[in-house]
């Protein structure tokens, strides 16, 4: 089973807020997932990002992929592979 770290879109129409979650590769962007770690909010000015970071750590440890925009969150918040 492949795991990914990727961005689950919530909000309302062109508002999106975005929740930072563990998955499996193939559920659907808003379907299940196995952990929520983080949020993401574009709206504000400057982007407001929260992240646990030990969940973070230990996903990525465990060989959890994020996806490209879920990696460049983490390099703002300061959580390195």
């Amino acid at each position: 089973m492949a795991v990914k770290i990727r961005l689950r879109r919530m909000g309302y129409k062109k508002h999106p807020f975005y929740r930072v979650i563990v998955a499996d590769s193939r559920s659907p962007r808003d379907g299940r997932f196995i952990e929520e770690i983080g949020t993401y909010d574009p709206n504000q000015d400057p982007s407001a990002i929260k992240i646990n970071e030990e969940a973070a750590k230990k996903w990525l440890q465990t060989g959890a992929q994020p996806t490209e925009t879920v990696a460049k969150l983490f390099k703002q918040a300061g959580i390195g592979k």
